[in-house]
């Protein structure tokens, strides 16, 4: 604020402020210095408020990313120690009990509709025998005969079943080595595993073995030093007969 001239300022004084300044009385004088110093203070006052809302706007926006970066750590590391501790110890216990339960009457099921196929089948297949007491020999004669054709009817399935089967694995394994011919694979023969103490002890048994001096196992022979003279003695001998 602009503070107005005090009372004891002389009337020359009084009258050179108000005749040296004309242009300044013209405008407003000390009022209007007053009015702008006024105004300039106005101003730097608005543009610290501008400022400091500025800077509070700032901090508020600063606070705030802050705020959710902490929420999404939070919300993470909640959902991580949900996801370690849903399965406890207890549910995997319970769990395994309920998937046995399943597999066992998975397994029932299974063999129940196996039973009723075969079931099924068998009465397809089998032929019912007739009662034999109310048949006489013509009738008896003509059953067997129907029983001899069904064995060989059902011998022959067999037979080309086997064929089909045999010819089937043949393609399959022909089939097998082309595909490991295209690859560059080829099936490795299983190796008998040896540990390596064994091998050691191979190796100091084969030293051993050369170590051997076979002159010691060798049998003393008496050897006749006049041996071939004798021989041609007795050539000489034999010759002079």
């Amino acid at each position: 604020m602009c503070d107005f001239l005090p009372d004891n300022i002389s009337e020359e004084q009084d009258n050179s402020l108000t005749f040296g300044n004309e242009d300044s009385l013209r405008y407003g004088g000390a009022q209007g210095i007053c009015d702008d110093e006024e105004e300039e203070e106005e101003e730097e006052e608005e543009e610290e408020d501008e400022e400091d809302e500025e800077e509070k706007r700032r901090a508020a926006e600063r606070e705030r990313k802050k705020e959710e970066v902490r929420k999404r750590l939070m919300e993470a590391s909640r959902a991580k120690k949900a996801k370690k501790g849903f399965l406890t110890p207890e549910r995997k216990k319970k769990l395994r009990k309920l998937l046995m339960e399943k597999a066992a009457e998975d397994l029932k099921q299974q063999q129940m509709l196996r039973e009723q196929e075969r079931q099924r089948i068998l009465q397809e297949r089998i032929i019912p025998l007739p009662d034999l007491d109310s048949m006489d020999d013509d009738e008896m004669q003509e059953t067997a005969q129907k029983f001899v054709e069904r064995i060989k009817q059902l011998e022959s399935d067999v037979y080309d079943l086997n064929y089909f089967v045999r010819q089937k694995d043949f393609e399959i394994n022909e089939l097998t080595i082309a595909v490991n011919d295209l690859r560059g694979k080829f099936v490795k023969p299983t190796l008998k595993k040896v540990s390596k103490t064994d091998n050691k002890f191979d190796k100091l048994k084969k030293k051993e073995t050369a170590k051997v001096d076979f002159r010691s196992n060798l049998k003393t022979v008496e050897s006749n030093k006049f041996a071939m003279e004798e021989e041609k003695e007795k050539e000489k001998l034999e010759w002079a007969k």
